[in-house]
C-alpha cells in the first residue's frame, strides 16, 4: 500500500486541484496516473501552461476547491505569487523505509533562516503531528557533534543555535544524529538546504516516501511536492490535502 496506515484511514473525500506543468515528457503521464490512484478524492487537473500556477491559486482563492497540490507546477512561480501577500512556511511529511512517519522542516532552501522561523515551524509541526497522530517530541539537528566544537566556526554556530531552539521549544538537541531524530516525530534541520538534502537522500536513495510539504501561514490549503515525484508520491500528497 502506497499510503501509510495512519494517513489512509483518515482520508476524506474532498475536491483537490493539482498542477500540471510539462517540465519533461513524463509530467502529464505521472499526474494523470496520480489522479487514477487518488480515487478517494475529486481531483481537478490544472493544465494552463504559463498560467498554471496563477490558475491553481485562483481556484483556492475563489473557494472552488478544498485544497491544492503543487504537482509539477513551478515552485518559483507559485511562491512568487503567494509571497506578494503572505509569508508561508512549509513542513514536510515523510516515511522511512521501515515505516516510521515523521515531520521535517525546513525543507524550502530559503526557509528556517533563523531561530524565530524555526520556532514557528515547530509550532506548525505540532499542529500537523496532532492531525496525523504521530509523536510530538522535537528533535533539533545541528551540523556536527559537541565533540567537534572548535574545528569549524560554522559547526560551532550550528550547535549553539540548535541548543537555543531546543531550549526555547522544549525539544532536544540531537546534534547531527538524524537517524535518532526521526523517532521523535518532529525534526528540525539546521537550515533549508540540509533539510532538502535529507528528504532527497531519504526518498530518492534510501527507500523512504514523501507525502508532500504542507504550507502554513496561508488562508487556504496547499501541499507542495517535488516536481520529480512518482505518481504514487503525488497521490500521497493528494491524500494529505484531503485531511487539511
Amino acid at each position: 500500500m502506497y499510503l501509510h496506515e495512519k494517513i489512509r484511514r483518515k482520508v476524506k473525500r474532498r475536491k483537490v486541484a493539482i498542477g500540471l506543468f510539462r517540465v519533461d515528457e513524463t509530467s502529464e503521464e505521472r499526474i494523470r496516473r496520480a489522479v487514477e490512484l487518488a480515487d478517494f478524492a475529486d481531483v481537478v487537473v490544472v493544465d494552463e501552461g504559463e498560467n498554471t500556477e496563477k490558475e491553481l491559486l485562483k481556484l483556492l482563492e475563489n473557494g472552488e476547491v478544498d485544497a491544492a497540490v503543487r504537482g509539477t507546477a513551478r515552485v518559483s512561480k507559485l511562491l512568487e505569487a503567494i509571497r506578494r501577500k503572505y509569508s508561508p512556511l512549509r513542513v514536510g511529511i515523510f516515511e522511512t523505509a521501515n515505516g516510521t512517519l515523521f515531520l521535517l522542516s525546513p525543507v524550502g532552501v530559503d526557509e528556517g533562516k533563523n531561530v524565530v522561523e524555526k520556532l514557528k515551524l515547530i509550532e506548525y509541526s505540532k499542529q500537523l503531528a496532532e492531525l496525523l497522530e504521530i509523536p510530538k517530541k522535537i528533535a533539533v539537528l545541528a551540523g556536527g557533534r559537541y565533540g567537534d566544537v572548535g574545528r569549524y566556526e560554522l559547526v560551532d554556530r550550528s550547535l549553539a543555535e540548535a541548543e537555543l531552539v531546543a531550549k526555547l521549544s522544549g525539544g532536544e538537541n540531537l546534534e547531527i544524529r538524524v537517524e535518532d531524530a526521526v523517532e521523535k516525530g518532529i525534526v528540525i534541520a539546521p537550515d533549508g538546504i540540509s533539510g532538502n538534502l535529507i528528504f532527497r537522500t531519504l526518498c530518492y536513495l534510501g527507500g523512504g516516501k514523501e507525502y508532500g510539504a504542507v504550507y502554513f501561514g496561508l488562508p487556504y490549503k496547499i501541499v507542495d511536492t517535488s516536481r520529480n515525484q512518482s505518481p504514487e508520491g503525488f497521490a500521497r500528497a493528494i491524500a494529505v490535502a484531503t485531511l487539511l
